[in-house]
């Protein structure tokens, strides 16, 4: 199958969490005999600190400006089975047009469905919507499940709309050696988010305020100067892909914190949960409806909603916390993989791929 993609990034991981997805979804694709080709803009923020140029399991276009780049987007597309355009893409609308102008299965793909969901709500306009909504495409795809699927239908238009949820490439992400430079005793990845920041400072910086003998190691692009720092949390202003898999088995317990608009729609498990997993990391977490569907409470993940929750999580032995790592990375393995996703993704393109078009309406 060949598709299409027109998104925000795959280039950098930097400052965001939609690259290191797609780098894995697209590397499972490959392996399964699919072509993709990802149109990206060439934004400055996003060049300053690109890691990935060059992959041979993707067809990556990189363009300054639309017009520019539409010739060879129509080309692509012209060859294209499926064509997915996402949420936060710069040119998502002009992208739409041309997508829906193709004979490829459109698919708009909401990495950041409770976001959409949120400036909906505050009447705002959401440029990588159009004004029909996602009313014209064959499949509407959301990175968060649960009633944020319903809300798809009834306030876009979705006509089908189906979960695709985050996800790890093993390949990637696997336990590795202690780092000396990057240990502690609890550890968060994650770029500064205003909305997450009351539960990152119960669930991180009054723990490290609370122990000043241990250390926490914070690692993540957008922190402001007046960040509640103490002594004992040392800060990583980016951390390549590369690195993740020594920063997460370097602690002995790793944080996730959800946003605030995530979490109160629940079902929204983040990358960094899965990629902590599946290198054997035992991960304290914020709590939110659905996380038991995808990690077992106390067996696979502990969850806090108190600073104290923390510090219990803190004081439980090696051992206890290897075993709870141990579990989350058999489960990841199960159930969680970007080939999981890529398999899941390919069956919903192939079904409405197969599907005759509808009947046009008389006038």
């Amino acid at each position: 199958m060949r598709i299409v993609v027109f998104g925000l990034t795959v280039s950098s991981s930097w400052g965001n969490g939609h690259a290191t997805l797609w780098r894995g979804l697209i590397r499972a694709l490959a392996r399964q005999g699919c072509r993709v080709t990802f149109f990206e803009r060439d934004l400055p923020f996003y060049a300053q600190h690109r890691d990935l140029l060059g992959a041979p399991w993707v067809d990556l276009v990189l363009y300054r400006a639309w017009e520019d780049v539409l010739p060879q987007a129509r080309r692509a597309l012209a060859d294209a089975d499926a064509a997915i355009v996402t949420s936060y893409c710069p040119d998502a609308r002009g992208a739409t047009r041309e997508i829906l102008s193709s004979n490829a299965v459109a698919c708009f793909y909401d990495l950041d469905t409770p976001v959409t969901l949120a400036r909906l709500s505050r009447g705002e306009d959401i440029d990588y919507i159009g004004p029909n909504g996602l009313a014209d495409f064959d499949l509407v795809l959301s990175y968060t499940g649960g009633a944020a699927l319903d809300a798809l239908r009834t306030r876009l238009g979705a006509r089908s709309v189906a979960p695709l949820y985050g996800h790890v490439d093993p390949a990637a992400h696997a336990p590795a050696p202690l780092s000396e430079r990057l240990r502690s005793d609890l550890s968060y990845l994650g770029t500064y988010a205003e909305d997450r920041q009351t539960t990152l400072e119960a669930l991180f910086v009054a723990p490290a305020q609370r122990r000043p003998d241990l250390r926490f190691l914070l690692a993540g692009a957008q922190y402001p100067q007046d960040f509640p720092w103490t002594e004992n949390i040392h800060f990583l202003r980016h951390l390549p892909p590369a690195d993740h898999p020594a920063f997460f088995c370097s602690s002995r317990l790793t944080l996730n914190v959800t946003r605030a608009a995530m979490a109160s729609l629940g079902w929204c498990p983040s990358g960094r949960l899965f990629e902590a997993a599946a290198c054997g990391a035992a991960v304290v977490s914020d709590v939110w409806e659905g996380l038991d569907a995808f990690f077992a409470p106390d067996a696979e993940i502990l969850l806090a909603r108190s600073t104290g929750d923390v510090a219990e999580a803190l004081e439980r032995s090696d051992a206890e916390l290897r075993r709870i790592g141990d579990a989350a990375r058999a489960r990841v393995l199960e159930e969680h993989t970007s080939a999981h996703r890529a398999g899941t993704l390919l069956e919903l393109l192939s079904e409405r791929a197969r599907r005759p078009a509808p009947a046009a309406m008389e006038a």
